[in-house]
């Protein structure tokens, strides 16, 4: 059986996280995508974030991971991965709406994944409580010219490639307090299945579950500083983490350390463009700390945001004075 799933390194975690992932058995590998901005793009880990904070956004992300990586054989696969969101949401109603578009690009295989989102949002004192779901379609494509196999079997082919696509769907739940906040999601829960027309080269798409927690301190002035820690684990095997620290100043300017579990160090920076700070650029640098005889040292994230700014009309109500005549 071929596996085609990222590479990714393991991690058992204790304390809070076990009271919502917990398991044990054989080792899978994460197959999703992986972000190092991952503070920035919720809706790509869980669906409760569409249309969350209101208006109309949009973001694109390109990731070149592992940059120079090449294969044994001199040919490359190191994983690119591009990013595409879009989200709104209906006020009178507390419904939010959104597409996320996935394009990952990893050695001889090619994963699509496009998702419609819908959330419900709803005030609960302090707090808003959302919950979502998506429904889309995961395209998988194999190039039969770039794989490398050790012990070649006789039925499989030499060139040419071969797509399937399946249906995919997941959900999510969000609880923000505004101080902090906390979500649980689920993606590819009906875990579907691509044999590239061979049962006996089945790879199995894995459900991939996430837990999101961050919290809001403002220390002085227009500075904000946001720990957060995003913890991932395939069909409660396995377990991997990403931890970070972001300060952010008047909106405008934002910096931070992150550290990807047994794996990297990375740096991001942030700027607002426009006036209204409508616009961001992101820029995240990966440092692989860990397996770099399999991996190359470095990887490069950069992301465009943008918000759609509020250009309601308000409708003054004219008033007609007329004379009054007295007789």
């Amino acid at each position: 059986m071929i596996n085609f799933c990222r590479m990714n390194d393991f991690l058992r975690i204790w304390g809070f996280a076990l009271l919502f992932f917990a398991g044990t058995g054989l080792a899978i590998a994460q197959q999703d995508a992986q972000f190092t901005q991952y503070m920035f793009n919720g809706m790509f880990y869980n669906p409760a974030f569409a249309g969350k904070d209101g208006g109309y956004r949009f973001s694109a992300l390109h990731r070149a991971q592992w940059a120079g990586y090449t294969t044994a054989s001199g040919q490359g696969g190191a994983p690119v991965t591009q990013l595409l969101t879009a989200q709104g949401r209906l006020n009178n109603k507390n419904i939010g709406f959104g597409l996320t578009i996935v394009n990952d690009q990893i050695g001889p295989s090619n994963n699509l994944e496009i998702n419609l989102q819908g959330s419900y949002h709803k005030k609960i004192r302090r707090s808003t409580l959302s919950i979502g779901g998506y429904v889309g379609s995961f395209s998988s494509t194999l190039d039969y010219g770039e794989l490398i196999v050790v012990n070649p079997e006789p039925n499989l082919p030499g060139s040419g490639k071969e797509n399937q696509m399946a249906i995919d769907f997941g959900v999510g739940a969000l609880l923000d307090r505004g101080s902090y906040y906390v979500g649980l999601s689920s993606k590819h829960l009906n875990q579907p299945t691509f044999d590239f027309g061979d049962a006996s080269y089945a790879n199995q798409l894995k459900n991939h579950s996430y837990l999101l927690f961050g919290y809001r301190v403002r220390p002085i002035g227009q500075l904000r500083i946001e720990p957060s820690l995003l913890i991932k684990t395939v069909s409660l095997n396995n377990f991997s983490y990403d931890v970070s620290v972001m300060a952010t100043h008047q909106n405008k300017i934002n910096a931070g350390l992150a550290f990807r579990g047994e794996e990297s160090l990375s740096l991001i920076l942030g700027y607002s463009l426009l006036k209204d700070n409508s616009l961001k650029f992101g820029y995240a640098f990966d440092f692989v700390v860990s397996g770099l005889e399999a991996k190359s040292p470095t990887s490069h994230e950069f992301m465009l945001r943008y918000v759609l700014p509020d250009v309601t009309q308000q409708i003054e109500r004219v008033i007609q004075r007329t004379p009054r005549f007295r007789f």
